[in-house]
């Protein structure tokens, strides 16, 4: 696989990477381990995680999955410099009292704390790509879709959260910085007060992208494009609906696939991921893709890996067979039919996990 530099930073990574929210709930760590040692051996190189995971989030696996990784570290001191490691602080509470207390604000303060955190746990010196995970302002996300002012409030500014960040590159704590969930406007002031003060330039923006959510390309996709900021695909399987997973058992009920994230966790099914019409979209696609020759999660994948709005597609597996899968998706290419076929659904069923 060629490597994607990340935005204007010195960062080169894989245009697949392994998502680890995973690890630490639907995955122990002996296969956590398994599948680290694993991507590496098939040259999946670039890695993300967070503060916050496993997902869904816990009190009890609060900052688990960084330890199940920084375990693996510890095991392959060798490996660390193989590979690019992106993690995140977590923004304001959204209902996680474990979580700084609850706090409504993620301060300069906090930031750096929980880098120093993570770095612990990490087993590591430096983090390639530290992410704030979401918006510290109030931003309609995670399935809102409007902007309410009067939700306003006072927090942290775009400046102070910049200068925290600063602070950690120049300890060389951190390399490069990034965003998720964010807006055209969060990005947008990111990057021109980063340019005014002299401060860290994001890299990247993580936000949901593919079949089932291509809101990145009403006008998002413009903004980065002419900030020369590179977008990390989230979620591109759906949680499993772009699998073929749930297409005849549906969410729930005695037939659907009792491993599967949909099934297994209830606070999943009222997501975006879990909407009637999420199904209803993704058994369209499912179908197109099996008219086709391929596997739903085959063409899933490569609508992303081959979209030039994204620089690198996370993947979240619980099984070595599912990154192989994945993996042998690279290279796919989607004909102009398939890709008229997709738009026609989507201009008919228009992103129902947005």
């Amino acid at each position: 696989m060629k490597t994607i530099q990340l935005g204007t930073s010195h960062l080169h990574v894989t245009p697949i990477c392994l998502g680890t929210m995973t690890f630490g709930e639907q995955v122990d760590e002996a296969t956590s381990h398994a599948i680290l040692s694993h991507a590496v051996e098939r040259g999946v190189t670039f890695w993300d995680t967070a503060e916050l995971y496993a997902v869904p989030p816990r009190p009890e696996t609060f900052q688990l999955t960084e330890a199940i990784l920084g375990r693996w570290f510890a095991k392959n001191p060798q490996l660390r410099s193989k590979v690019t490691l992106a993690s995140k602080v977590c923004g304001p509470s959204r209902g996680m009292p474990w979580i700084r207390g609850g706090a409504m604000d993620v301060s300069a303060a906090d930031i750096k704390t929980a880098c120093d955190d993570s770095l612990r746990r990490l087993h590591t010196d430096v983090i390639d790509l530290y992410q704030l995970h979401w918006p510290t302002r109030n931003v309609p996300m995670f399935g809102s879709i409007y902007f309410d002012p009067t939700k306003d409030r006072e927090v942290t500014s775009i400046h102070a959260q910049l200068e925290a960040l600063g602070d950690l590159v120049k300890a060389g704590k951190i390399r490069a910085v990034g965003l998720s969930n964010e807006t055209p406007y969060g990005v947008a002031e990111f990057v021109r007060l980063a340019e005014q003060h002299g401060l860290p330039r994001v890299a990247t923006v993580q936000n949901a992208y593919g079949l089932l959510n291509r809101t990145h390309e009403n006008g998002m996709d413009e903004s980065m494009h002419h900030l020369k900021v590179s977008l990390l695909a989230y979620s591109p399987l759906a949680f499993g609906l772009l699998t073929g997973k749930y297409d005849q058992s549906g969410l729930t009920g005695p037939d659907a696939p009792a491993n599967g994230r949909l099934t297994m966790f209830e606070s999943t099914r009222k997501q975006r991921w879990g909407r009637p019409d999420a199904l209803v979209a993704a058994r369209r696609y499912n179908a197109l893709a099996r008219e086709h020759g391929m596997t739903p999660t085959q063409m899933a994948l490569a609508f992303c890996y081959t979209k030039w709005q994204v620089a690198s597609t996370i993947i979240g597996v619980t099984t070595q067979a599912q990154l192989d899968e994945d993996i042998k998706a690279y290279g796919t290419v989607l004909s102009p039919d398939v890709l008229k076929a997709i738009d026609a659904i989507r201009w008919e069923l228009r992103d129902p996990a947005q």
